[in-house]
This record gives structure tokens, sequence and C-alpha cells, in this order.
């Protein structure tokens, strides 16, 4: 529910990776296995779920919240 949450609403989140990396963009697609997490002016990335130590929101910057989507890394 929560996974579906976020991509529904496309909320900006950070996904951190078991091997310490950090990523940040918007869920676009997920499934049992993997999801899909999407990203400006970046490739969109398929994650494994396996590779996801946690999954967190990111509150939007004041220029997201007019309307311009800027995530930060």
């Amino acid at each position: 529910m929560y996974l579906r949450s976020l991509c529904d609403r496309q909320v900006p989140v950070l996904v951190k990776l078991r091997d310490g990396e950090r990523v940040t963009g918007w869920i676009e697609y997920f499934d049992d296995c993997m999801i899909r997490l999407t990203r400006e002016h970046k490739p969109n990335l398929f994650i494994y779920k396996q590779q996801i130590r946690t999954i967190s929101e990111v509150k939007p910057s004041p220029a997201a919240r007019n309307g311009n989507r800027i995530t930060k890394e």
C-alpha cells in the first residue's frame, strides 16, 4: 500500500541501497521484485528490491512546491 501511495502521488524519495549508494527520484512503477525510479535529467533506474536498504520521502524544495520538480542527491 505504501509503495502504491508513493507511486500514485509521485512523491520524491531517497533510496538507500545495501552498498551505501543513495539515489533520489520518484517511483514510477514497482512489482514483486523491483522498482523503477524515475529521475529528472538522469537515466531512470530499475532497482531490485533485495538491493534496497530503505526508502524515505524527501521534503520538496520551495522550487518543487511551485511546480518545478528539483531533487538533490
